[in-house]
């Protein structure tokens, strides 16, 4: 994901970022809805990790950020950075059915999607490759815009054949399918 960083705490983040692992937490707030962000516990967030920087004129960077692993906000931190901190622990997948069943299921999701980008007028220029022997529902999120909404709700997701089924859901809207 291209980030642009302007914002005088954020530059802070990522210039304390780099100076350690390159690693930084995502968490989708929406002000109008949730109000202040006030360290919810529980709250699932993404860490970020730098792959691509490049500094501006001006102190604004522009970065490459790539989802490393999914988090839960355990605590608030206080401290004197400019950015929120705070206590997390990792926020895995609780199981799935049987890794039969799931390559079956991955495989039917990647042909719906392939089905979704035969019908666009151009292909994307850059796509991952989707290997049904393994996770893809979170590469296949990547590749469509939805709300925000969604895709938090997507993130909070903790079996990947729950994902897949609610990305099966946006695939087969966009060919005009209905369940």
């Amino acid at each position: 994901m291209p980030l642009h960083i302007f914002e005088p705490r954020y530059q802070a983040m990522i210039a304390d970022a780099r100076a350690t692992d390159g690693q930084f937490g995502m968490i989708y707030h929406d002000w109008d809805e949730q109000g202040p962000f006030l360290f919810d516990e529980g709250r699932i967030g993404c860490v970020a990790e730098i792959e691509k920087h490049e500094s501006l004129d001006d102190g604004r960077s522009l970065i490459v950020v790539r989802g490393v692993e999914r988090f839960r906000i355990t605590d608030g931190l206080e401290s004197d950075a400019p950015y929120y901190e705070a206590l997390v622990t990792p926020y895995d997948d609780v199981g799935d059915a049987d890794e039969l069943d799931l390559v079956a299921h991955r495989l039917r999701t990647i042909e719906l999607f392939e089905s979704v980008l035969a019908t666009l007028p151009e292909t994307p220029l850059w796509l991952p490759d989707f290997s049904p022997e393994e996770e893809v529902s979170f590469a296949l999120a990547q590749t469509i815009q939805v709300d925000r909404e969604w895709h938090q709700q997507f993130l909070e997701l903790q079996a990947e054949t729950a994902r897949l089924v609610l990305l099966e859901h946006v695939f087969g809207a966009a060919l005009g399918k209905t369940n």
